[in-house]
């Protein structure tokens, strides 16, 4: 069982950046892919950003291209989410997924039911 924590979230004017950070128990983070999902009240929990299990691909909503960045750090069995520009319609509750894959397995997956775990999810309020 991975255990997922999510941290960084917080209250932020528009045009500014968070840096959300996806802690896992795992001791190598390398045998999973990672995502990032966002849930805004009152609306279903959408994709925004994925990466493959080296980092080497990633891809994102298209809200959110150019603006936010997902990387990752094995080493440290952390995943990260790299907002700039914050708008007021990015505020949510944002999660980070991760799905075990095997080495051969060389992409990011973008739908929630793939995912094998899940954080507890981190607020992000953006305000005008």
């Amino acid at each position: 069982q991975v255990q997922l924590v999510e941290s960084g979230g917080g209250s932020v004017q528009a045009g500014n950046s968070l840096r959300l950070s996806c802690a896992a128990s795992e001791r190598t983070l390398s045998n999973y892919a990672m995502g990032w999902f966002r849930q805004a009240p009152g609306k279903e929990r959408e994709f925004v950003a994925g990466v493959s299990w080296s980092g080497s691909r990633t891809s994102y909503v298209g809200s959110v291209k150019g603006r936010f960045t997902i990387s990752r750090d094995n080493a440290k069995n952390t995943a990260y989410l790299q907002m700039n520009s914050l708008k007021p319609e990015d505020t949510a509750v944002y999660y980070c997924a991760a799905k075990r894959v095997s080495y051969s397995e060389i992409y990011y997956y973008t739908r929630a039911s793939e995912y094998d775990y899940w954080g507890q999810g981190t607020q992000v309020t953006v305000s005008s």
